[in-house]
């Protein structure tokens, strides 16, 4: 008996220990943060903000990972996203006679990563590689080219910051320069590769893009026409999915129709965001799932041709369509299935696979004016077609889908009840009112969380017609029950230790049970008619665990690339891109970021010719300039702001007799949980200065890189130098308006050349209105 307690005890403290471990990276929660035609008239082609205002309700609740649709600019703001035009277009170009998405603009965009980071959530981008849309201009004009085999709209060109539109002509549309121009040659069928009739070459949403290395030539009738080579296609696709990781600072990918092209392109590209993405890379963890619609063998059989092309790597799951189908029959057989075989229907292959429900392909309801059910559009439903989130047995449905390997995603239209209130076009985000989260979901939610279910391996402990039981080793016990009107029970063996207390998480037992001495215990399960608080579904775990959701803020680090084939000069536009013009000091604008009050900014400057000086300037809500720094090759700079609001981001070159380059500007900052609009303070009185003061520099003695420290007490101009003993002017480090708080900024023992400073002795001098004061460093190398 003594050897029976000390068991206890000791199971009890590995308990206690488990509960500071979180779910693996391939068992998180993902929310599909949007239903196939968003809106809401608060959001107007603005969904990106709506996501951000969402955010701290999805922090709360323990959401992962939001699935945001794809963004690139499609023909019309009213598409969903799924009829990419341009690649390079994320909401900042006009183009098509329109900037902005269905999603937003490029800086709201921007800003919904940062604030759901800010929130502990990771975004997962929706990308569409398997075809482009939309060819010509607004009109169409310039769209075909007459020598193309096939559908001939196939001339692509766009914008950018060199030739942003002038008219919607066709010799306007010919002479477009932006980054990534398709030619017929590019698709399916062309010259080497003449297929048009299966899954990889059929053109079934727009042009089919041809991977094959041959798919390369040049259009008939554009005047912008540069010669392409072999691999166009796969090197300019690979090429954009690095530049948008770095860009956005997305964290994972939905790949849609992922059968529709080659399971090579796929490793390519994944392979590429995982590790061949620089800074940005993804890494072994990112979350790479594929929209393969297909049997359990087929799925297996796809993840496996992506995993093993060109060597073994695991990059990649699928969402699992065949787990979906028995759940949609499981529903839909009001009791009649025999749950005995769900744990048959999961796929093999689930190392990243994603259990669900329901998704915007399979969930399409025609809506009255008030945006509420009226009816289902079943013909353009996928997979058996929807699940009524208003039918009982769903919740079995979910309570499955958690319970079994994977990472599960929920729908957003299962999540949050939209479909009879009347207010889905009108509603607040924020409010829990207006709209209200479902508690069997919510539930279920803390409990995968909290319960860490995929921290323990999957076991079946009971399977019959009616009663379905799965453990995750240790740490919980699902069970479910699709009978309308008998509870179900069984006595199963069981990980846990002898005498541990479990507790039924979901509510629906109200006692508490012990394990016996022979590692069993009996699980009772309720109906599914209502007569309980849950229907059909309950969840065991330790006794003892509390608590709510508070996961750690997510800095966000996003890169401009300034060059003239990205971005627009156009007035209607963003005006962001460009190069540093040659033998000129006019600004360019890289973009904006919106960073929380109080939160230090780093901004890394990288130019092509590291021997010129440029001039970053940073700018308020008002256009005033806040902030100024100066350099000579690769730089990194820091700015604390006062409040939370737009930070446009400028940059020049600092004399006019520079050769014209491009630059990459990279900004790593923390978003608000909470966007405030407005220049409200949000600094604690405690955090602004009473007095403007110079702090003694850090580390002193340096070498090679000491931080300088000042605080204002208002906003003002403000100019930072640093002079050598002699009284030389050495680099000015700041010349600008800065806003009150605390700043630092470093020095890297340069001078504006970039040219490295001998040791000796220096002085810095901070310079204001009404505050002169220099302090005395040492350079010793």
């Amino acid at each position: 008996m003594k050897k029976f307690f000390f068991y206890v005890y000791l199971y009890l403290c590995l308990i206690t220990l488990s509960s500071l471990f979180a779910n693996p990276w391939n068992g998180k929660i993902v929310l599909q943060g949007f239903w196939w035609d968003y809106w809401n008239n608060n959001y107007s082609y603005d969904w990106a903000t709506y996501l951000a205002d969402l955010s701290p309700r999805l922090r709360s609740a323990g959401i992962d990972f939001v699935w945001i649709p794809p963004t690139v600019k499609n023909d019309t703001p009213n598409s969903n996203g799924y009829s990419p035009f341009d690649n390079y277009d994320l909401g900042d170009k006009y183009q098509k006679g329109y900037v902005a998405t269905r999603f937003g603009n490029k800086d709201q965009f921007l800003r919904s990563v940062a604030v759901m980071h800010a929130n502990g959530i990771k975004v997962i981008q929706d990308v569409g590689w398997n075809h482009v849309t939309s060819a010509g201009s607004q009109t169409g004009a310039g769209g075909e080219d007459p020598e193309a085999w096939g559908d001939k709209w196939k001339n692509f060109r766009y914008v950018c910051y060199a030739t942003p539109v002038s008219d919607e002509s066709e010799a306007d549309y010919f002479s477009r320069q932006g980054r990534f121009p398709k030619n017929w040659q590019n698709f399916h069928p062309n010259p080497d590769h003449n297929q048009n009739d299966d899954d990889w070459t059929g053109q079934f949403w727009g042009p089919d893009i041809c991977y094959y290395s041959g798919a390369y030539g040049q259009s008939s009738n554009c005047t912008y026409n540069p010669p392409q080579s072999s691999d166009y296609m796969r090197d300019g696709m690979r090429a954009w999915n690095i530049w948008a990781k770095k860009q956005t600072g997305v964290d994972g990918y939905r790949i849609d129709a992922a059968k529709h092209f080659p399971y090579w392109a796929t490793k390519d590209f994944l392979w590429n965001l995982q590790h061949g993405a620089d800074w940005a890379s993804g890494g072994d963890e990112m979350f790479a799932a594929g929209e393969y619609v297909g049997s359990k063998s087929e799925m297996d059989a796809w993840v496996d041709n992506v995993n093993n092309s060109d060597g073994f790597h695991d990059v990649v799951g699928t969402f699992d369509f065949s787990l979906r189908q028995a759940l949609h029959d499981m529903v839909y057989s009001f009791g009649s299935y025999d749950l005995s075989a769900i744990p048959g229907a999961q796929q093999d292959r689930r190392t990243r696979t994603v259990p669900f429900v329901n998704s915007h392909d399979t969930f399409r309801p025609y809506l009255d004016e008030n945006g509420n059910y009226n009816g289902w559009d079943t013909s353009n439903e996928l997979a058996g077609g929807h699940i009524d989130p208003y039918e009982p047995r769903v919740q079995i449905a979910y309570a499955i889908a958690f319970a079994v390997d994977g990472s599960p995603s929920v729908f957003f239209e299962d999540l949050f009840d939209i479909g009879a209130n009347g207010n889905r076009w009108t509603h607040n985000p924020d409010s829990e009112s207006e709209l209200p989260m479902r508690d069997y979901l919510v539930n279920l939610i803390w409990c995968h969380q909290k319960l860490n279910f995929k921290d323990g391996a999957y076991k079946v402990r009971w399977q019959a017609q009616d009663l379905l039981i799965i453990e995750r080793s240790a740490r919980a016990i699902i069970g479910v029950n699709d009978n309308w009107d008998t509870w179900q029970s069984a006595t199963i063996s069981t990980d846990f230790a002898a005498g541990t207390e479990l507790k039924d998480y979901s509510g629906a037992n109200s006692g508490n049970i012990f394990v016996d001495q022979n590692q069993q215990v009996t699980i009772n399960v309720p109906p599914c008619d209502g007569s309980n608080i849950r229907r059909g579904y309950t969840v065991w775990g330790p006794a003892g665990i509390e608590g709510g959701f508070d996961p750690p803020k997510i800095p966000t680090t996003q890169e401009w690339e300034m060059a003239d084939d990205l971005g627009d000069s156009h007035p209607n536009s963003l005006g962001q891109g460009g190069q540093l013009p040659a033998y000129s000091t006019a600004l360019r604008t890289v973009g904006k970021i919106w960073s929380e009050a109080g939160e230090e900014i780093t901004i890394e400057v990288y130019p092509e010719d590291a021997s010129q000086s440029y001039t970053l300037r940073l700018y308020d809500e008002q256009n005033q300039q806040i902030a100024a720094f100066t350099n000579t090759g690769n730089g990194t700079f820091y700015y604390t702001p006062g409040y939370q609001n737009w930070i446009t981001i400028k940059i020049r070159n600092t004399n006019s007799d520079t050769p014209g380059q491009k630059c990459w500007v990279k900004v790593t900052y923390m978003g608000p949980q909470v966007i405030n609009s407005g220049t409200s303070t949000l600094v604690s009185d405690e955090t602004i200065p009473t007095t403007t003061a110079l702090e003694p520099n850090f580390p002193n003695p340096f070498n090679a890189t000491t931080t300088i420290r000042f605080a204002l007490k208002k906003s003002r101009f403000v100019e930072l130098k640093i002079y050598a003993a002699n009284g030389v002017l050495v680099r000015n480090l700041i010349s600008g308006f800065l806003s009150s708080g605390p700043h630092r900024i470093r020095w890297n023992g340069k001078d504006e050349r970039g040219k490295d400073m001998p040791s000796g002795i220096y002085f810095y001098r901070l310079k204001t209105d009404g505050f002169n004061q220099s302090h005395k460093m040492i350079l010793l190398k």
